[in-house]
């Protein structure tokens, strides 16, 4: 046992994190379950996608920030510092008068956010031995399989009763009690900084983020204004050069690029960002696929990703007792398989399929999810030096959060331009009634005549989406097959 778990209350430590990761999970759903009463109050309909990219782009570049931050001043200082960003953030949010004030905000929740998920699972690292570990690691991530079913429900009570702004305010008392569960049953060794924060290399990370996310997003909407998108790519080289070069001279670098010659980091890296994008286009359509074209109400059409929450905490345990026989090179190898099997099912699935199938994928993806997440976590942990765990941990929390920011966006271009092309093709349908036959609610309001054809479009339109999930599996095994050298060592 460690000395910070031995002074800590390991239990109460654990309920905390999992409640903060809990926080910070449902936010990003249950907002988009009140958009559009808040944009009827607030009138900013241009700028709605906005309240969710924001959270994301400053999420996204703090979260390396604050893993450098928790190897050298320490895991509690900048978690609590963190929470209380987040909790100043949301309440400002809550408060909020314009959509423009509420970007504001959200973005400096978002750079709360940031903290929660890689100093969380630095400090489960900090307080569990290799396989106990791996369970708590299962559990804290099911956080977010929970809320993407809990959000629209908490959010469409929460509107219906009160109102929007305590979608935001509830994060206050929940926040203020995370705050002191850290406070007084988590103590770990007092860390000295070694040297001044690296400005340079934090600088050009945060401008290549911002205009790699940005370019994204601008890719995601139509029309598309390919002449910005140019420049934000240009904009992206340019600075991830200049980053990798200041960080090879840096004294005490952000992202330390020694990191980068241990063949297992990358890997695992790579793997978890292509997994992750795969991840977001299997959650966001595959319910659209159960509400568009069975027809099922939206919380039914949510249940049909909930088994791979729970099949998620299995994979943990599973990978935990894994790690400490072989190497993370054949525990990647298993659970790529299991998420292969989905991503080909989902392929060469019949449009009205019964919804008993897609329980079945979620089951046996979520066992892959869970093996998948798990071990790169715990494999990028433990191919670093003890001082370099959180800055291992914000990076594989970073390929997370970009694989699945990157990713919608190219779903979404593969999803647009289907229906687009199936539209044009088919006789009597339009965009606007894809629109509404992907609403439960509205489709009954499409002739009869009308539906076969606008689902055949939909299915198309699924159907190339998740041709592109797969051909990410099968990138993540050729990755993977770069660490094939390391296939007889374990943990």
């Amino acid at each position: 046992m460690t000395k910070t778990a031995s002074k800590s209350n390991v239990a109460l430590v654990t309920i905390a994190l999992f409640v903060a990761t809990f926080m910070s999970a449902i936010e990003g759903t249950i907002v988009s379950t009140a958009m559009p009463t808040i944009v009827g109050d607030l009138r900013g309909v241009a700028l709605m996608n906005w309240v969710f990219s924001i959270f994301l782009l400053t999420n996204a570049i703090a979260t390396p920030i604050y893993g450098k931050l928790a190897d050298s001043v320490g895991r509690k200082p900048m978690f609590i510092l963190g929470i209380l960003i987040f909790i100043i953030g949301s309440v400002m949010s809550g408060l909020s008068h314009s959509m423009l004030v509420l970007i504001i905000w959200r973005a400096i929740q978002g750079i709360g956010a940031g903290s929660i998920m890689p100093i969380s699972n630095t400090i489960i690292a900090d307080i569990y031995p290799l396989e106990k570990r791996a369970q708590i690691l299962g559990l804290n991530s099911s956080a977010w399989g929970i809320a993407s079913v809990v959000a629209p429900l908490l959010g469409g009570f929460i509107v219906d009763h009160l109102s929007w702004h305590w979608i935001f305010f509830i994060n206050l008392p929940i926040g203020l009690i995370v705050l002191i569960m850290v406070q007084w049953f988590f103590h770990e060794e007092k860390r000295h900084v070694k040297s001044k924060m690296d400005i340079a290399g934090t600088s050009w990370l945060t401008l290549t983020l911002l205009a790699v996310m940005y370019a994204f997003q601008l890719i995601g909407q139509n029309p598309v204004n390919w002449k910005v998108v140019a420049v934000c790519f240009l904009v992206t080289i340019i600075s991830a050069i200049m980053f990798i070069r200041v960080e090879r001279v840096a004294k005490d670098p952000l992202i330390p690029m020694a990191l980068f010659d241990n063949r297992t980091f990358v890997v695992q890296n790579i793997v978890v960002f292509l997994v992750s994008g795969f991840l977001i286009g299997y959650e966001v359509y595959l319910p659209d696929w159960t509400q568009g074209i069975l027809g099922l109400r939206a919380s039914m059409a949510g249940f049909a990703v909930t088994p791979s929450s729970l099949m998620w905490i299995f994979g943990s345990f599973f990978a935990g007792k894994l790690l400490a026989r072989i190497s993370p090179y054949r525990i990647i190898n298993l659970s790529l398989f299991f998420i292969l099997v989905g991503a080909i099912v989902m392929v060469l699935l019949p449009a009205y399929t019964p919804f008993a199938g897609f329980l079945l994928i979620s089951v046996i993806c979520g066992i892959g999810f869970g093996l998948t997440i798990t071990t790169s976590i715990i494999s990028v942990q433990n191919t670093v030096k003890p001082t370099e765990i959180g800055v291992a941990t914000s990076f594989n929390t970073l390929c997370r959060t970009l694989g699945q920011t990157l990713m919608i966006s190219v779903f979404g271009i593969v999803m647009n331009m289907t229906m687009l092309r199936g539209v044009r093709q088919t006789e009597g349908t339009s965009l606007k009634m894809m629109d509404k036959l992907i609403n439960p609610q509205t489709a009954n309001e499409l002739s009869t005549n009308v539906l076969p054809k606008l689902r055949n479009i939909l299915y198309q339109s699924l159907h190339n989406v998740f041709v592109v999930a797969l051909i990410l599996i099968l990138i993540a095994y050729a990755a993977n097959f770069i660490d094939r050298k390391n296939r007889n060592g374990h943990l």
